[in-house]
């Protein structure tokens, strides 16, 4: 396995890859980070570098390049998950609730609970944008970077966040 760091807005970012597909994208205190002591420092690796310009542009507003290949592990569920997180276009958010009725109409069991698992172990954060998803009536839950990054990536996309709210202990997704 390899990495690299980036600086970026939200704080420094640990890329991670097996050489051919990216595997890892975490934010600097993000929970669920992984232990990567084992990984080699390779910012030259030709995937990393390509991440590393898509994220240029992303922080820039600029066209997007296409992504890297993105090679996330999880279970089966979450990788479901993930693939539908990949189909929620810039600048727009859903819920967890929405998500899993997509699931339920693919035949796959869900609850929003369960994709608010998957979706706070997103092991690719920003490239398989889990910050667009949102609590129902709209609360900012369930960001492994933290509420405030959430925002912060919304609002970067152009999403409207002051009318997103911080939830109270026990709101529902």
């Amino acid at each position: 396995m390899y990495q690299t760091t980036l600086r970026s807005p939200v704080g420094e970012l640990t890329l991670t890859s097996d050489g051919s597909a990216l595997t890892g994208l975490w934010l600097a205190g993000q929970k669920y980070y992984p232990e990567l002591s084992t990984c080699e420092s390779q910012p030259d690796l030709p995937v990393l570098q390509q991440a590393a310009a898509y994220l240029s542009a992303y922080w820039a507003k600029a066209p997007l390049p296409p992504l890297p290949p993105l090679a996330p592990e999880g279970s089966p569920f979450r990788q479901a998950v993930w693939a539908l997180l990949r189909e929620i276009p810039y600048g727009q958010t859903t819920t967890y609730g929405a998500l899993a009725r997509q699931l339920r109409s693919q035949g796959i069991a869900a609850s929003p609970q369960a994709v608010g698992g998957a979706v706070g172990h997103n092991p690719i954060s920003i490239l398989i944008p889990c910050h667009r998803v949102v609590g129902g009536g709209g609360s900012l839950t369930g960001y492994a970077g933290g509420v405030e990054r959430k925002r912060f990536l919304l609002e970067l996309e152009g999403v409207d966040a002051s009318r997103l709210t911080i939830p109270t202990r026990g709101t529902a997704l």
